[in-house]
């Protein structure tokens, strides 16, 4: 079945093969960026100059410049200034998770931030530890007010994933841009553009799924 011109029947299994590589990138990002992003958020919050005034030097630096170039950096930094390289996948793993644990690392520490102090005393008065606080009390509830911005950051993600590209990553976009140049059409871009918002009615559906079940929560 042709297309344009394009032949279908051998564009789609490409475009699915290399989709295994955008959902790997996706993956590996949120498994290392969200419990960074905690962390991130935890040390934003600190009274101690020492440690929160690097932490928002960094949070300054992933936010405030273009993830492509951070692609460029993690991929051909290391040998300029030490000698080495990553390989390609891990520097675009790196890369990724470095800068959205600065994005979510900002939206933990405002949804920290938004937990009333009262709530804080009365773990207090009940015997609660620091620890048994956060864990017990503050944490579900900080779940709760950060899904939505989340999930929007995660959908966001599903699209920064064609960055990729840019350090030779073979994955969906760059299948698709290699297709359309190959057969001087747009169709494989049209086709990419299917998938990624495919991939992006799953994330939304998802959110949309824990959301629900952290409804017993009320602000």
């Amino acid at each position: 079945m042709r297309i344009d011109n394009v032949p279908i029947d051998l564009l789609i299994p490409n475009m699915l093969s290399a989709s295994v590589k955008t959902l790997q990138i996706f993956f590996l990002t949120i498994i290392l960026s969200i419990p960074l992003g905690f962390l991130v958020a935890l040390a934003r919050r600190s009274k101690y100059r020492i440690i929160n005034i690097p932490v928002r030097i960094y949070q300054l630096i992933f936010r405030g410049t273009p993830l492509m170039l951070q692609l460029f950096f993690f991929m051909y930094g290391p040998y300029y200034i030490f000698g080495f390289t990553f390989g390609r996948d891990l520097a675009c793993i790196l890369a990724f998770a470095i800068n959205y644990a600065a994005y979510f690392g900002e939206i933990f520490r405002g949804g920290i931030g938004s937990i009333p102090k009262g709530q804080y005393e009365a773990a207090k008065v009940l015997g609660y530890t620091k620890f048994q606080t956060f864990m017990r009390i503050v944490l579900p509830q900080v779940i709760k007010i950060v899904i939505p911005s989340t999930g929007n950051e995660l959908m966001t993600l599903v699209k920064d994933t064609s960055l990729a590209q840019s350090i030779a990553v073979i994955e969906l976009f760059r299948v698709a841009t290699t297709a359309g140049s190959k057969y001087a059409s747009t169709v494989p871009i049209v086709v990419a553009a299917l998938f990624y918002l495919i991939m992006n009615t799953i994330v939304e559906i998802s959110f949309k799924i824990i959301e629900k079940k952290f409804d017993y929560y009320k602000n």
